[in-house]
C-alpha cells in the first residue's frame, strides 16, 4: 500500500506525506514539463507580459512531438475522481447550479463536490448595480439571484477561495466572473468560434454588450442572436451568465460579435488553430479527443493534438464502456484544469457533451437523499477513488472512499469488496455526475435524523450544545442539523446566567417546536414542562378542537389578555375573562412571557387561524371528552347526530346515543352543491339529522356524511378501506376536496385521497382548472394510476371513461327535491307565520288565481290569499298578452322560493291550458321555462305538462362556459319514464338530453335578431379593453363598445371603463346598433342590407331609461356634433408603430387619430409613445378637425388644438440646413424654421451639430409669417425660469442696438461689399472689407475660403441706419479684442492708416512717376500669390519662435531680406535666434538673386535713364574704399559671433561640420531656404539632418521630423504629410509624433484632422495619462466641455485605477483653464472628498482658486484646507499660504483672522499633546 501511495501522490490517501514523498512530488511536478515551464517563465521575463505564452507554448510541440510524441502536461499515472483536497484555488471548474437563494447559489461540481457562489462573485457590472441599488434606496429594478440562475444550469466558475467550515470541513466559493475565468486570455489571442462565458453588462437597444473579462475587448450579443435560448425567452438581464460562442473578431480583438445559438454551441468543437494552451484552456469546452490508454479507474485521452487528460470513471457512458479503446475517437468536455499540476480532466457522458447547457439537477426516480437502502451490491473497487454499488432497482451509486469506513477506523477495502451485501444511506445527488453519492458508514446509517425533512414538530429528541448566543443556544443534533434554542426556552424559567447550566459538549433532551426544511431551520425548547407533556399535541389549527386541552407557553403579554404558542405558530388567544377563575385586572403582573400553562380550546376556527382558549377551564379540569378516543363509531355506520354548533364550513354534532363528538362538513349535506347552504341555513344548533353515515375516522375526530351518492356506495360496499384494495381500474364515488391549478384532488370514504389530473378531468380540453368543478361536488373516478411506493394513486373524471350507476340521475332528482322539500317543511314549522305555511302547501305546476299589479319588463301579481308574497312573470313568460293593472289572470307556478317568499309564475295560455295525459316511453321535446340553480322547470310540448329535471345529467357534468349551460327558451328533448311520480309530487319524471343545435329558424325569430332599443339582459363574457362580450339570454352574443360602459361625465381620466365589469356578472343592456357577423362593421338597423349581425349595447343607465326619447345617432351626425377645440372623452384603441399614431375612439362608428406631435409633450417620449397610453384608457382630447369622409376626426392630447403665438411645442426636424437653420414639422399641419440664432442663448462654434432628422425638439413659436412659423430653441424662452442669463440675447429689434456695442454673430455670406453677419434671425449687419482685416485683401475671396457660413464671429457695431435698417460692424481685431480672422500664415500685407500711409505714398509718387503700367506689376504679383496661397491657407508652427517678415510687397525699396521684425502676434515658440517665420506664406518670401538686386540698386529710374558706365570721382572711389574695408571688419565680427546667424549655404555648411547633432542649425539650414523659396532644398536638408544626427539622439532627431512634418503640412499635400509621419512613427517613440502632428493641426485649425488623430491616439495609448490630457486639452479649447466629460469617463475606465485622482485633478485644472472653471471646482470638490489627504491636491487647487475664483470662495477653500487632519508641517504650509493669500488681497482685520486661527490651532494641537 505504502509503495501505491508513493507512486500517486495525489488523492486521498489517509496518512500524512513524510518529508521524501513531498520532495517527489514537487520534483515530477518539474519533470512533468521539462521543456516548457522554464522556457515559459523566461517569456515572461523577457517580454513581462502574458500574451506571448501561446506562441511560446507551441514551440516543443513543433520540434521534439515528432520524436518524443511528448505533451504539454504529461499523463496522469492513474486516473482518479478529484479530491476536496487536491482543490486549489484558481482552479477552473465545470459545474451545475442546484440551488438558487437571495444571495447565494449552490453549485454541483464534478465528482460530487459543492461549491458556493456569493452573489458578490457574479460580475463587475452586477456588483455594481447592487451597490448603486444599495445606495440608491430604492429597491424595485434589481435581478436577484433566482432571475440569473436556475436549477440544472451548467457555468463555468473558478475557485476563488477556499474556507473551512466551521466543523473544520473545507467549504469552497466560487466565482463567474468573467476577469477570473478568462483571465488567461487576451485581446490578441481571441479567435472566432472560441466558445467562452460572460456576464450580460448592459442591455443596449439592439443587444447585449457582454463583460468576457477580456482587457480591451467589448464583446456584443445581438438581440436577434439571443432568441434562440431555450430556457427563457424574455431578455437577458445585468448579470445574466450566458455561454457563447465567438463569431467574429473585429479591430485586433478590440470588438467581438457573440452568438449563443444552442445548436451551434452544442456542435462548437474547440480547435488547435484557435490558440488554446495550458493557461488558457477553459472547462465547458467541447474537444475532439483520442483515447490513449484504457485503464481500470478511467480513460487517458489526447486532445487538441498535444494536451493530455484523463476521464475517471464517472465520467465514462455506463452503456458505452465496451466501445472504449485504444485509438478510438470520442467527443469530450473539459471538466476542470487544475493549473499547478497540468492536470485536465474530461467527461464523455452525453448529457455534457452533447446538450452542455442544462443538467437535470434532481434524479429521475426522485428525492432519495437521506433514504437508508440495503440488500446493495458493490460492483467495482477504485481503490484510490471509492466503490460503485448498485442498489436492488438497479441505480447505481457511488461510495467515495473516505465512506467506506468510520473516520477513526483503518481502510481495508478489499474486505469491504468482498462482502456480499451492504447497507447504505443516500447523502446526496451530484448532478455533475447525475449519480447518487451514498454512505456505508454505521454512524450515518443509524443517525435518526440525516436531513431537516426527517424531523416533526413535536418530536423529542437528543443533541449536543453547540454554542451559546445571546438570542438563544445552537444544538447538534448531527454532524449537518443544527437547531437553536431560544433565550426563553433554555428552561421552565427565565435564566438570568444560562452558561452556569449548559456548557459545550453536554448532551441534552429537547422537543422540536417548528422546523422550516426548505430554509433548515429547526427551533427547539428545553421547558421541561412541554419535554415531558403527555397531553395531546397542537401541530395545526386542525388538531386543535374544542375541549382539548394541551401545554402551551406565553409569547405575549396583553392588556386584553395573553397569546398562548404551540408546536408549528399555532397561537391562540386566551382573553381576559378566561385567564383565571379570580378577575384579573393586569395580567402582565401574574404571567411572564415563557411561562408554560395548560390551555383548553374554547373555539378554533382553522381557516382563518383563529382560536381560542382558556386557562380557567384547563385548571378546572374538564378535560375528559376531548381525550377520550373515538372508537364507537364505524365507517359506514348509519347514524343519527344532534347538532351543537354550527361553524362556518360544517356543523359539529354528537352522535346519538353515545354524545360522541363528530363533524358533518357543510359540503356533506347534499350531492347538489347548491343544496347544501340551505341546508346548512336552515338547520339549527339542537336539530336533529337522520340518515347520516360515517365516512372517516381517525384518532382526533369522526367525519359524517349525508351525501346519498357517497351513503349508497358505502352500503353497497363499492369502496375501498384502504390503499391496498385500491386497483387500476376500480370505479369509485367521492367528492372534490382541493382544486389546483394542475388538477383537482378527489377524496373518497376511509379518507383516500386521489389526484385528477388537468388531462384526466375533462374530455374537452380546459384552461383554468377553477372554473370546471366545484368543492364538495360528488364525482364519479375511476384509478388510472397507483404509486405503491408513496402510497398515491391517479384518477379520471372523464364522462367517457366512467359508467354511472343505473337510474343514478333520477335517483339523485328525488334526493335532491327531497332535500328541497324538507328545507320548505322545516321553515314552515319553524316560522309560525300564515305566509310560509301557504307557500309550503304550494307545488310546481299548480294554477293560481291573480291580479296584475305592474307590467314592467315582466309583470308582478298579487294574491288575495297571499298578500304579502312577491309573484312576478317574466318578460319570456308575458309574451303575447296584452296585460293592464287590475287585470285578473290564471298563472301556473315555476318555481317557488320559500326563502325570500317569491313565486315565479306564468300566464302563457300553452302552460296555463288544460293538462294532457302522458304515456310511459313516449318521447316529447320540451322547452326550458325557469332555472333554479341545480334544478330546472321545463314545459312538455303542448300537453301544458310541467316537470323538474336536474341541470347536470351526469354526476361529472361542467359547464366550461356560460353556453353550455341550460338556459330559459332552449329545447330539450325527453321521454317519460313515469307519468306520475309520487317523489315529484305527481310532476312526471323524465329522462332529457339536449336536442341538436341546429333547428330550424321559426318566424317569430326574424332575420333582425334584436331591434334598435331593445332592452336585453346577458352574462359577461369576457372583458376586453376596449370592448366587452356579452352572452344574451338566447344564447347569442353581443358586444359593448367602452364607451358605452359608463356615462361620459363619470369616466375619470387615465381609468379603464371596461375594468369595472367583472367576468360572469349579470347586466341589463339597450341594443344601440349591430355589427355584420362577417365584416364586424358597424350598421344602424336602418340598413337595407342588414342581415344576421352582432348586436351593440349600451349599459349607461341614462340611455336605459326608457320613458326618455331613443334616437339612433348616426356616424355623420356624431361627427357634425364635434367642434373643432371642444374638449372631449375618448378611449385609446390602437396604436401603429410605423406611422406612430395613436387611434382613438368616441363611440362604436367614430374613431379618430392623434399624431406623434399631438402626443406627447416630452422629446424622451418619442422613443416609446405606446408606453404612456393603454388599450382602453380613457383620455381627454381637443379636436383639431372633422373629416367627413373617410368619416373621422383628428384630436390632440397636449391640450392644445392648434398653434398659438408665445406657446410652446413639440417639433421633428425634417432638414438641417446651414443657410436656413433647422427645418421643423409641427404638429396640426404646421411648419417651421429655427434660424441659427435662436438656437442657443450661448453662441457655439458649429450651431446645427448636434441636430439630425427625425429628431424631436421642443420649439417656442415666435411668430407666423405665410403659414411658416418663426422657432426659438432658446432655454430662456423655453422655460424662463430656471434659464440663466443669456450669454448671447435676442436682437428683437434694431433699436435694441447701440453704436459702439460687442455683439456675436454668425456669417452668413461673404461678398464684395463686405462680411455679412446674422445678428438674429431679421437683422443682418455687414463689415466692410476694410473693417473685416487689418491686412490689405485685394480679392473677397480670400475671406470666402476663411469664414464658411455660420462661422461665430465677435463683431463691434460701428454704426445703426434706422431708416434703411443698416447695421455697420467693425471685426478688426482693436475694437473686438479678438484675434484677425485671417491667419498670419497667409502673409497678407498689412493695411496702412494715417501717417504711416501718407509717408508710404509720398515714397510711391517719387519712385513711380514714370509709367502708369508699372503700377499694374505689384497687382499682378499679388494674384499669383492669392492664388498660391489659397492653397496652403493655413500656418503649422514648429518648435521655433518664429520671425515674421512684415515687408510690403508693394514697397519694392525695402532694405533687404535681412530685414525682419519680432512677430507680435505669433504664438510663443522653441526661443531659436532665427530669422524666419513658419507661418510665411511662400509668396511673400522674394528669390535671393532679387533680394540682392535691389538691395545694391538704387534707383529704378537711373538705370532706364542712362545704362553707360560713369566714371567715378576721386571721392566716390574713397568712399568705396572705405566701405569695403568696413564690410570686411564685420565679416570678420560675424565669423567670430556665434549669435550671429550664417548668412549662406556654405556658412551652414562650416557650421554642421562642427556640430552635426544640432537640431538648431539644421532648422535654421532648412529655414534659410524656405525663405529662398526653395522647398525641394530645405526637404533634402531634413533629409540629410535625419541621415547625419547621431541615433543616440533621439530628441535631436525628433526636432527635425518636427520640422519636417511642419514643412509638408504648410507646402505639401496630405499624402506627403502622411509619408512623413509614417517614417516618423517608424524612426521615433511613435507618442510624441502623433501629440506633434496633433499640435501642429490644432495650430493650423485643422480641427477635424486633430480630432481624428486624437481618437486614434487614444485608442493606440490608452494606457497613457498624456494621452488624454491633451485630448481633453483640444477638446476643451474647442469649446466642448460636454465631449471633455465623456472623455473622462473613458480615460478612467481605460487607465489603471491609481492613475484616477491625479487624471481627474489635472481634467480640473483644464476645465479651470479653457473650460467652466464652476465644473472644474465641482471636480476638485469630489475627488478631495475621497481623498482628503491629497495634499498636493489641495496645493493646485489652492492655486487655481486664487486665480480663477472670487476672494470668497479662495477664502472658503483656505478654511476647509486648515481644518484637514494631516501632519503640522503640511497645515503650517497651508496657514503660510493663507497669510501670503491675505497679505497680498486682505485687510489688516483679515491677516489678523488668519493669525488668530493659526494660534487657536497651535493650541488645540497642544492640549492634545497633554492629554
Amino acid at each position: 500500500m505504502a509503495s501505491m501511495e508513493e507512486d500517486f501522490p495525489r488523492g486521498g490517501t489517509a496518512k500524512k506525506p513524510t518529508e521524501t514523498e513531498s520532495k517527489i512530488v514537487v520534483q515530477r511536478t518539474e519533470v512533468d514539463n521539462l521543456f516548457q515551464s522554464n522556457e515559459q517563465a523566461e517569456a515572461r521575463k523577457r517580454k513581462g507580459a502574458g500574451k506571448d505564452d501561446g506562441k511560446k507554448l507551441k514551440k516543443p510541440k513543433t520540434g521534439k512531438d515528432k520524436e518524443d510524441g511528448l505533451m504539454l502536461n504529461a499523463a496522469a499515472k492513474c486516473v482518479e475522481i478529484l479530491h476536496v483536497k487536491n482543490v486549489k484555488e484558481g482552479m477552473l471548474m465545470l459545474g451545475c447550479v442546484k440551488e438558487v437563494a437571495d444571495f447565494e447559489v449552490t453549485v454541483s461540481l464534478p465528482c460530487g463536490l459543492q461549491g458556493f457562489l456569493s452573489i458578490r462573485n457574479v460580475c463587475d457590472a452586477y456588483a455594481k448595480l447592487l451597490s448603486e441599488q444599495l445606495d440608491s434606496a430604492d429597491t424595485e429594478e434589481i435581478c436577484s439571484l433566482p432571475h440569473l440562475f436556475h436549477p440544472g444550469m451548467v457555468i463555468r466558475c473558478v475557485v476563488a477561495k477556499l474556507d473551512v467550515a466551521k466543523g473544520g470541513s473545507p467549504s469552497i466559493q466560487l466565482s463567474v466572473n468573467p476577469k477570473l475565468i478568462n483571465k488567461a486570455l487576451t485581446s490578441s489571442s481571441l479567435k472566432a468560434g472560441m466558445v467562452l462565458s460572460g456576464c450580460v453588462e448592459s442591455v443596449e437597444d439592439h443587444g447585449y454588450i457582454v463583460d468576457i473579462g477580456i482587457g480591451g475587448t467589448k464583446a456584443f450579443l445581438p438581440k436577434t442572436a439571443a432568441k434562440d435560448k431555450q430556457n427563457d425567452q424574455d431578455e437577458l438581464k445585468v448579470g445574466q451568465y450566458v455561454t457563447a460562442q465567438v463569431e467574429e473578431v473585429k479591430n485586433d480583438g478590440r470588438v467581438a460579435r457573440l452568438s449563443v445559438s444552442s445548436s451551434t454551441l452544442a456542435q462548437a468543437f474547440a480547435e488547435s488553430e484557435q490558440g488554446w494552451n495550458l493557461t488558457n484552456l477553459l472547462p465547458g469546452l467541447l474537444v475532439k479527443a483520442t483515447i490513449k490508454k484504457v485503464t481500470k479507474h478511467g480513460l487517458i485521452l489526447s486532445f487538441l493534438t498535444s494536451f493530455s487528460g484523463h476521464v475517471d470513471f464517472l465520467h465514462m457512458e455506463p452503456e458505452q464502456t465496451s466501445s472504449y479503446t485504444e485509438g478510438a475517437e470520442v467527443q469530450a468536455r473539459v471538466l476542470y484544469v487544475e493549473l499547478s499540476t497540468r492536470l485536465v480532466a474530461l467527461s464523455l457522458r452525453s448529457y455534457l457533451v452533447q446538450a452542455g447547457s442544462v443538467v437535470d439537477p434532481s434524479p429521475a426516480a426522485g428525492d432519495r437523499i437521506g433514504e437508508v437502502v440495503k440488500d446493495c451490491k458493490m460492483t467495482t473497487m477504485h481503490h484510490m477513488s471509492g466503490a460503485m454499488l448498485e442498489l436492488p432497482d438497479e441505480t447505481m451509486a457511488f461510495v467515495h472512499r473516505n465512506h467506506m469506513k468510520e473516520s477513526s477506523e483503518p481502510s481495508n477495502e478489499n474486505r469491504v469488496l468482498a462482502m456480499p451485501e451492504h447497507t447504505c444511506r443516500i447523502l446526496d445527488f451530484s448532478a455533475m455526475d447525475q449519480i447518487h453519492f451514498a454512505s456505508l458508514r454505521r454512524s450515518v446509517i443509524e443517525r435518526p435524523f440525516f436531513r431537516y425533512q426527517d424531523l416533526q414538530a413535536g418530536q423529542v429528541v437528543e443533541g449536543k450544545v453547540s454554542v451559546l448566543l445571546n438570542h438563544g443556544m445552537v444544538v447538534h443534533l448531527s454532524d449537518h442539523i443544527k437547531g437553536l434554542v431560544p433565550r426563553t426556552h433554555l428552561s421552565d424559567i427565565i435564566l438570568k446566567n444560562p452558561e452556569k447550566k449548559y456548557v459545550e459538549g453536554m448532551k441534552i433532551k429537547c422537543r422540536v417546536l417548528s422546523v422550516e426544511a426548505e430554509n433548515k431551520k429547526l427551533y427547539l425548547t428545553r421547558k421541561k414542562a412541554l419535554v415531558e407533556s403527555t397531553l395531546p399535541l397542537f401541530l395545526s389549527y386542525a388538531d386543535a378542537h374544542p375541549g382539548r386541552v394541551s401545554h402551551g407557553y406565553i409569547v405575549c403579554i396583553k392588556d386584553f389578555g395573553c397569546i398562548v404558542r404551540f408546536y408549528n405558530s399555532v397561537k391562540g388567544l386566551v382573553p381576559l375573562s378566561e385567564l383565571s377563575s379570580e378577575p384579573i385586572i393586569s395580567p402582565e403582573e401574574v404571567f411572564y412571557v415563557g411561562q408554560v400553562l395548560k390551555a383548553k380550546v374554547l373555539q378554533c376556527d382553522p381557516d382563518k387561524a383563529k382560536m381560542l382558549l382558556s386557562f380557567k377551564a384547563a385548571v378546572e379540569g374538564d378535560t375528559g371528552e376531548s381525550a377520550k378516543p373515538q372508537v364507537d363509531c364505524e365507517v359506514g355506520k348509519r347514524v343519527e347526530a344532534r347538532v351543537l354548533k354550527k361553524s362556518v364550513n360544517g356543523l359539529e354534532v354528537a352522535i346519538l346515543p353515545d354524545e360522541n363528538r363528530a363533524v358533518l362538513p357543510t359540503m356533506h349535506l347534499s350531492d347538489h352543491v347548491s343544496n347544501c347552504p340551505l341546508l346548512w341555513e336552515n338547520l339549527q344548533e339542537g336539530d336533529n339529522i337522520s340518515n347520516l353515515m360515517c365516512y372517516s375516522k381517525n384518532k382526533q375526530n369522526i367525519a359524517l356524511t349525508k351525501k346519498p351518492t357517497v351513503r349508497w356506495s358505502l352500503e353497497e360496499g363499492v369502496v375501498a378501506k384502504d390503499f391496498s384494495e385500491v386497483t387500476v381500474g376500480m370505479q369509485l364515488i367521492g367528492w372534490i376536496k382541493n382544486i389546483m391549478s394542475y388538477g383537482v384532488f378527489v377524496e373518497f370514504p376511509y379518507g383516500l385521497v386521489g389526484l385528477a389530473p388537468k388531462s384526466a378531468m375533462t374530455d374537452k380540453f380546459i384552461q383554468d382548472t377553477t372554473n370546471a368543478f366545484q368543492l364538495g361536488q360528488t364525482v364519479l373516478a375511476k384509478v388510472t394510476n397507483l404509486d405503491e411506493e408513496k402510497r398515491r394513486f391517479l384518477v379520471t373524471l372523464k364522462i367517457s371513461e366512467v359508467i354511472p350507476p343505473e337510474g343514478d340521475a333520477q335517483t339523485r332528482l328525488i334526493n335532491g327535491l327531497q332535500e328541497k322539500r324538507a328545507v320548505t317543511e322545516m321553515l314552515a314549522v319553524r316560522d309560525v307565520s300564515d305566509l310560509r305555511q301557504q307557500l309550503a302547501a304550494l307545488c310546481v305546476g299548480q294554477k293560481l288565481k291573480l291580479t296584475v299589479d305592474t307590467t314592467d319588463s315582466g309583470a308582478t301579481f298579487k294574491s288575495d290569499d297571499m298578500a304579502s308574497a312577491t309573484i312576478l312573470a317574466t318578460k319570456h313568460h308575458v309574451m303575447g298578452v296584452n296585460l293592464s293593472p287590475g287585470q285578473k289572470v290564471t298563472a301556473v307556478i315555476l318555481h317557488i322560493d320559500i326563502l325570500s317568499s317569491c313565486i315565479h309564475v306564468s300566464i302563457l295560455s300553452k302552460l296555463v291550458g288544460k293538462k294532457k295525459s302522458l304515456t310511459e316511453g313516449s318521447k316529447y321535446t320540451a322547452l326550458v321555462q325557469h332555472i333554479d340553480k341545480d334544478f330546472a322547470v321545463i314545459s312538455l310540448h303542448d300537453t301544458a305538462q310541467l316537470t323538474v329535471i336536474q341541470t347536470r345529467s351526469h354526476l361529472n357534468e361542467i359547464f366550461l362556459s356560460e353556453s353550455n349551460k341550460l338556459k330559459t327558451g332552449m329545447s330539450l328533448s325527453v321521454e317519460v319514464i313515469e307519468a306520475s311520480c309520487q317523489e315529484l309530487q305527481g310532476l312526471p319524471l323524465v329522462s332529457w338530453q339536449r336536442s341538436a343545435p341546429n333547428r330550424p329558424r321559426t318566424t317569430s325569430e326574424n332575420q333582425k335578431g334584436h331591434q334598435f332599443g331593445d332592452i336585453v339582459q346577458g352574462k359577461v363574457k369576457t372583458v376586453k379593453p376596449a370592448s366587452i362580450q356579452v352572452t344574451l339570454e338566447d344564447g347569442s352574443t353581443a358586444s359593448v363598445h367602452v364607451s358605452e360602459v359608463k356615462e361620459a361625465t363619470g369616466v375619470i381620466v387615465g381609468s379603464f371603463p371596461t375594468s369595472s365589469v367583472k367576468v360572469g356578472s349579470t347586466v341589463t343592456a339597450r341594443v344601440i346598433g349591430g355589427r355584420e357577423a362577417s365584416s364586424h362593421k358597424f350598421l344602424p338597423f336602418s340598413h337595407p342590407k342588414f342581415t344576421y349581425n352582432i348586436p351593440e349595447l349600451t349599459l349607461i343607465p341614462s340611455k336605459l331609461d326608457e320613458s326618455k326619447d331613443f334616437k339612433p345617432v348616426t356616424a355623420k351626425e356624431k361627427l357634425n356634433s364635434c367642434k373643432v377645440g371642444e374638449e372631449i372623452t375618448c378611449f385609446v384603441s390602437k396604436f401603429h408603430p410605423q406611422r406612430k399614431s395613436l387611434e382613438v375612439t368616441i363611440d362604436p362608428c367614430v374613431t379618430g387619430t392623434v399624431e406623434l406631435l399631438a402626443m406627447i409633450t416630452d422629446p424622451k417620449d418619442g422613443g416609446h409613445p405606446e408606453k404612456l397610453f393603454k388599450l382602453g384608457q380613457a383620455v381627454r382630447g381637443k379636436v383639431v378637425e372633422v373629416i367627413s369622409k373617410p368619416q373621422r376626426f383628428v384630436l390632440s392630447l397636449t391640450g392644445v388644438h392648434k398653434l398659438e403665438k408665445g406657446s410652446i411645442t413639440l417639433g421633428m426636424v425634417t432638414n438641417v440646413h446651414p443657410q436656413v437653420g433647422l427645418q421643423v414639422k409641427l404638429p396640426f399641419g404646421g411648419s417651421g424654421t429655427v434660424a441659427v440664432t435662436e438656437l442657443a442663448d450661448a453662441y457655439r462654434p458649429n450651431p446645427l451639430d448636434g441636430y439630425s432628422k427625425d429628431q424631436l425638439i421642443r420649439c417656442f413659436l415666435l411668430v407666423s409669417e405665410n403659414d411658416k412659423w418663426q422657432l426659438s430653441l432658446r432655454p430662456s424662452r423655453l422655460n424662463p425660469q430656471q434659464a440663466k442669463p443669456a450669454k448671447d440675447p435676442e436682437v428683437l429689434s434694431i433699436d435694441t442696438l447701440k453704436a459702439g456695442q460687442l455683439i456675436r454673430g454668425y456669417v452668413k455670406s461673404v461678398g464684395e461689399q463686405g462680411v455679412f453677419i446674422r445678428l438674429s434671425r431679421s437683422i443682418t449687419g455687414r463689415a466692410q472689407l476694410q473693417q473685416s482685416t487689418k491686412y490689405f485683401v485685394s480679392n473677397h475671396k480670400v475671406l470666402c475660403d476663411h469664414l464658411p457660413p455660420n462661422t461665430l464671429l465677435t463683431t463691434k457695431i460701428l454704426r445703426i441706419d434706422e431708416e434703411e435698417e443698416l447695421v455697420n460692424l467693425s471685426l478688426l481685431p482693436v475694437d473686438t479684442g479678438k484675434p484677425d480672422i485671417l491667419p498670419e500664415s497667409l502673409a497678407l500685407p498689412l493695411r496702412l492708416t494715417g501717417q504711416e500711409k501718407k509717408k508710404h505714398d509720398d515714397q510711391q509718387k517719387m519712385k513711380k512717376r514714370a509709367l502708369p503700367e508699372s503700377e499694374q506689376v505689384p497687382t499682378k504679383k499679388k494674384k499669383t500669390k492669392k492664388s498660391k496661397s489659397d492653397d496652403n491657407d493655413s500656418g503649422v508652427e514648429v518648435y521655433f519662435r518664429e520671425e515674421e517678415d512684415k515687408e510690403d510687397e508693394e514697397d519694392p525699396k525695402s532694405d533687404s531680406v535681412k530685414q525682419v521684425t519680432q512677430s507680435s502676434a505669433g504664438p510663443s515658440r522653441l526661443q531659436v535666434a532665427a530669422g524666419f517665420s513658419w507661418d510665411v506664406g511662400l509668396s511673400a518670401l522674394k528669390p535671393a538673386s532679387a533680394a540682392v538686386q535691389e538691395g545694391d540698386s538704387s534707383d529704378g529710374e537711373d538705370q532706364d535713364e542712362s545704362s553707360k558706365p560713369k566714371k567715378k570721382s576721386r571721392h566716390e572711389l574713397e568712399e568705396e574704399k572705405k566701405a569695403a574695408e568696413k564690410a570686411l571688419v564685420q565679416r570678420e565680427t560675424q565669423l567670430m559671433d556665434p549669435s550671429l546667424r550664417p548668412e549662406d549655404a556654405a556658412a551652414f555648411e562650416r557650421l554642421l561640420l562642427a556640430s552635426p547633432n544640432s537640431s538648431l542649425l539644421w532648422l535654421q539650414y532648412m529655414a534659410h531656404h524656405l525663405q529662398a523659396t526653395q522647398i525641394e532644398q530645405a526637404r533634402a536638408v531634413a533629409e540629410r539632418a535625419l541621415k547625419t544626427i547621431s541615433f543616440r539622439e533621439e530628441q535631436e532627431k525628433l526636432n527635425v521630423w518636427v520640422a519636417l512634418l511642419n514643412l509638408e503640412n504648410m507646402y505639401g499635400t496630405e499624402e506627403s504629410l502622411k509619408k512623413v509621419f509614417e517614417r516618423a512613427l517608424q524612426f521615433c517613440e511613435p507618442m510624441p509624433v502623433y501629440q506633434q502632428l496633433a499640435d501642429i493641426y490644432a495650430k493650423s485649425d485643422k480641427i477635424k484632422e486633430a480630432e481624428g488623430l486624437y481618437k486614434t491616439m487614444v485608442k493606440r495609448f490608452r494606457q497613457n495619462k498624456a494621452v488624454w490630457l491633451s485630448y481633453g486639452t483640444f477638446l476643451l479649447q474647442q469649446g466642448q466641455s460636454d465631449a471633455a466629460s465623456a472623455l473622462l469617463q473613458r480615460a478612467l475606465k481605460s487607465l489603471p485605477s491609481k492613475e484616477s485622482v491625479d487624471v481627474i485633478g489635472k481634467f480640473a485644472q483644464l476645465e479651470f483653464r479653457y473650460g467652466d472653471a464652476e465644473k472644474g471646482r465641482a471636480m476638485f470638490d469630489k475627488v478631495l472628498t475621497s481623498y482628503p489627504k491629497r495634499t498636493d491636491l489641495w496645493s493646485v487647487f489652492i492655486d487655481l482658486m486664487v486665480k480663477h475664483g472670487s476672494q470668497k470662495d479662495a477664502r472658503a477653500l483656505f478654511d476647509r484646507v486648515i481644518h484637514l487632519s494631516v501632519s503640522v508641517k503640511k497645515i503650517k504650509f497651508f496657514f503660510k499660504r493663507y497669510l501670503e493669500y491675505e497679505k497680498k488681497h486682505g485687510t489688516p482685520q483679515s491677516i489678523q483672522a488668519v493669525k488668530e486661527k493659526a494660534m487657536e490651532f497651535v493650541e488645540a494641537k497642544g492640549t492634545d499633546a497633554a492629554n
